[in-house]
């Protein structure tokens, strides 16, 4: 199987690229191709001919899209239009990433996919937008929610929690936002079955389990064995530009119907901790 992702040089594009094996891959990154040149990505579509495009290529500071939002909505939906209708005048699928923050976090149990978007940030708006368009243009598309995302190899929530408890004795942390943290590898591994079982619709991907951003903090130090005390505070005593979902936490009932299953969060932050290490010594 023939399979073209956008967005290689991310976290997650290193993971998909680390655990895509057996088929034919061609990886892009933002310095091969700005997926906002249509023209371009048209063409490097053309070219290698996928049975499969994954489009991972996305402006993820969350932050940074409330200041930027005619570049979040350029990048992250006009962006991913262009990929769509390129998908689409080649005959590929296409697998898109999305994410938790197309929900309100009003919600007090599990999201399902088909429950209403009301995002809350920018960065909510552009993935809801793009799910809606691409939806449109490819009705048989897959798209991916997937939350709290962690790996090697950049910025994630475990590597800032280890270099503050590097420098400093205690760390507040909130604790009242609740959500499933998602794994590079685990959630590569996940992407790779949904293309090979030909999915399509929406499908919510994460490791099993959930907690606050407060428990998953303690979790890392008590792990990485580091004397530092986490304090819980609630999100206004830390208050940051974009808001985030109180609740966040997406059911999986979607991808067990594709009888895929992923590892509880705290296994997956053991092997996290493991390779990140190695990758240090």
């Amino acid at each position: 199987m023939k399979t073209l992702i956008f967005g290689a040089s991310g976290l997650l594009g290193k993971a998909l690229m680390r655990e895509w094996r057996e088929d034919e891959v061609t990886a892009l990154s933002s310095r091969d191709v700005d997926i906002r040149n249509a023209d371009k990505v048209q063409q490097l579509v053309l070219q290698a001919n996928p049975a499969w495009i994954v489009l991972a290529a996305a402006y993820t500071d969350v932050d940074g899209c409330e200041s930027h939002a005619d570049l979040a909505f350029s990048v992250n939906r006009d962006g991913a239009v262009n990929v769509a209708k390129a998908a689409k005048k080649s005959g590929a699928k296409l697998l898109f990433l999305s994410s938790d923050y197309v929900f309100d976090g009003r919600k007090t149990s599990p999201y399902e996919v088909d429950d209403p978007r009301n995002p809350q940030s920018v960065y909510g708006r552009t993935k809801a937008e793009a799910e809606v368009q691409l939806l449109d243009i490819l009705p048989d598309c897959c798209i991916a929610r997937t939350s709290w995302l962690f790996g090697v190899g950049g910025k994630c929530f475990p590597d800032t929690i280890l270099k503050l408890a590097a420098t400093r004795p205690n760390l507040n942390v909130v604790n009242d936002q609740r959500g499933r943290p998602t794994y590079t590898i685990d959630l590569a591994r996940a992407i790779v079955a949904l293309c090979r079982a030909d999915a399509s619709g929406i499908v919510h991907v994460s490791n099993t389990g959930e907690c606050s951003w407060f428990d998953f903090a303690r979790e890392i130090v008590k792990i990485a064995g580091l004397s530092v005390a986490i304090e819980p505070v609630t999100s206004d005593q830390f208050a940051r530009p974009a808001p985030r979902p109180a609740n966040s936490v997406l059911s999986l009932a979607s991808l067990q119907r594709y009888r895929i299953s992923t590892p509880a969060w705290q296994d997956a932050l053991h092997r996290y901790l493991q390779e990140r290490g190695s990758q240090l010594s």
